[in-house]
């Protein structure tokens, strides 16, 4: 259940520290106090959506504490399955920046939004006042009968099959090209394979040509400085000789002189050093001959591969891998009618498949759907709606992602009057009321343990309204459920009653939380009953009012 609520900087909240015992909570004040704020972070730390625009004005950031005691298994194996330690006290927290970042932890461990989701919802259900609107869109039906049917596996199997015949259909489709556009496809590939296969790329080549090309547009004057240079070393008298006669010169008075050794060894060096350069240059010489022709036939390669480059791609990497794809549609498109039919034959398969699924998701939903109307017209019985026909209706439609399946609930709330859709006939009363039967039916299918009403009261007033209250007790008897409400019918059941208001300090607003004692609660219900809260008439009204809930002073 959800023990303790704390709230800062949220809208008007500055700071609000909520105890919530279990059993039955209410939240009562004046409108525009702070009840629908509470709300809002509630949703907020659980997960749901929400705005940088409910940060309070002149803060940098809210934030949302929650802290949840005596939390079930189900739980525990959630928070186990994502890595985050957990016993039966859950902590959720959400800082919401200005910025718009999110700052989400579960018992202290960061998670995304996604991941406080995911654990919210199996911590709280909250009935706010759009819920009821939802009755009045029949395509929310069917979600109704799923969840009360438990058939959320049923329906994943379904959907898997489904997306797979989806696929599939989709990938015949794309292979259903009519003849033309075949053939001339077929020319095309056909062409750019021909041509680059009879190109014979070599990856690296361009670079290898154009380095090729430089060394033959310059070959005479690399010939003629290699020449010159054997000259200089090897002629008569030229460099080797004049270097090897040094040598000579020095080694032949080392005898007599001890101080010419290391230069004698350096000229031997260097007299070897420059034997093996005039071999090289003149190996080079031999290796830079080249064919007048061959600058010619370089160049064509170099303006080849550049025209082909701008069809296929930047470089020889990109033209094979373009080859290679063209290859594979052709490959795809020659086999495709052996591909087709193939794949018409699998999807036969997947199609009778999913029919099956179909066929058993639609049978299961009828039988939850009769279950579901009489469970909902016993609650709405007892919630002083006793002459309520309650059906669910069920039309064919295409194979879809959620079935073939189009659900609506139809409604008769006066004898001898045919059922017709919500939308055409229930009141805003009956709405609150039916969404009560039906979150009430569903919450003994999904196991939370804190139900929150938000204004589930609305459109509703005297014998109604005590059937209300008297179902949230019920209900409270088994979960903890905690209500947001304007009537004092339903305000004097509660365990605990907890007053919003506001007030105004400093030029600014600000909210306050208070646990009501007795005589505060008689004075309140007396207020919502519409005394001020002065009027000792109404203050004794109040308490008959709270002794018939069952409150003793």
């Amino acid at each position: 259940m959800l023990s303790r609520l704390k709230i800062e900087n949220i809208a008007i909240i500055e700071l609000a520290d909520i105890s919530f015992s279990d059993g039955f909570n209410v939240m009562t004040g004046e409108t525009g106090a702070g009840k629908s704020i509470i709300i809002d972070s509630i949703n907020a730390v659980t997960g749901e959506r929400t705005s940088k625009e409910l940060i309070r004005t002149g803060a940098q950031s809210g934030k949302v504490t929650a802290v949840f005691e005596n939390v079930g298994q189900k739980v525990i194996k959630k928070l186990e399955d994502m890595g985050i330690e957990g016993d039966e006290t859950v902590i959720l927290s959400r800082n919401i920046k200005k910025d718009g970042k999110n700052i989400c932890t579960v018992n202290g461990t960061p998670v995304t939004v996604s991941m406080l989701k995911a654990v919210g919802s199996e911590l709280i259900n909250i009935h706010g006042q759009h819920d009821s609107q939802s009755l009045l869109q029949s395509e929310m039906h069917c979600s109704f009968i799923d969840s009360f049917g438990d058939l959320d596996n049923l329906l994943s199997r379904y959907c898997d099959s489904y997306n797979e015949l989806t696929n599939i259909t989709a990938t015949i489709k794309s292979l259903d090209m009519d003849e033309q556009q075949k053939a001339r496809r077929i020319d095309m590939l056909t062409f750019q394979i021909n041509e680059l296969e009879n190109a014979d790329i070599t990856v690296g080549e361009t670079e290898e040509l154009k380095e090729r090309r430089s060394f033959l547009k310059n070959a005479q004057k690399i010939i003629d400085a290699l020449n010159n240079a054997y000259s200089y070393l090897y002629s008569d008298g030229a460099g080797c000789d004049s270097v090897s006669n040094a040598a000579y010169e020095v080694e032949s008075v080392l005898g007599f002189y001890d101080g010419v050794s290391s230069v004698s060894q350096r000229l031997n060096d260097a007299k070897y050093e420059l034997e093996d350069c005039c071999e090289e240059i003149r190996s080079l010489i031999s290796s830079a001959e080249s064919d007048p022709d061959e600058l010619d036939s370089v160049e064509e390669r170099l303006d080849l591969l550049h025209r082909l480059s701008s069809k296929y791609g930047a470089d020889e990497t990109e033209m094979l891998e373009f080859l290679q794809n063209a290859k594979a549609e052709l490959e795809t498109i020659t086999l495709s009618e052996e591909r087709t039919e193939k794949l018409k034959a699998q999807r036969q398969v997947i199609l009778k498949k999913t029919q099956a699924l179909a066929d058993e998701l639609t049978e299961a939903r009828l039988d939850a759907g009769k279950r579901l109307a009489v469970k909902i017209c016993s609650e709405l019985e007892f919630l002083n709606m006793p002459n309520i026909t309650f059906l669910v209706k069920r039309e064919e439609k295409p194979l879809s992602p959620d079935g073939c399946d189009e659900i609506e609930f139809l409604i008769s709330a006066n004898v001898g009057e045919e059922p017709k859709p919500l939308a055409k006939i229930a009141s805003g009363g009956e709405l609150s009321r039916i969404m009560l039967a039906i979150k009430n039916s569903l919450a003994q299918k999904d196991g939370t343990d804190t139900m929150i009403f938000d204004e589930i009261d609305t459109g509703v007033s005297g014998a109604a309204a005590r059937k209300i209250a008297e179902k949230l007790f019920e209900v409270s008897r088994g979960r903890q459920v905690i209500c947001v409400t304007h009537l004092a019918q339903i305000a004097a059941f509660a365990d605990c009653h907890k007053l919003i208001s506001k007030y105004v300090a400093d030029g600014k607003t600000f909210t306050r939380v208070d646990s009501l004692s007795y005589d505060q609660r008689a004075a309140e219900l007396a207020r919502i009953m519409g005394a001020g809260g002065s009027e000792q008439s109404f203050i004794e009204s109040a308490k008959e009012l709270l002794t018939s809930a069952g409150v003793v002073e």
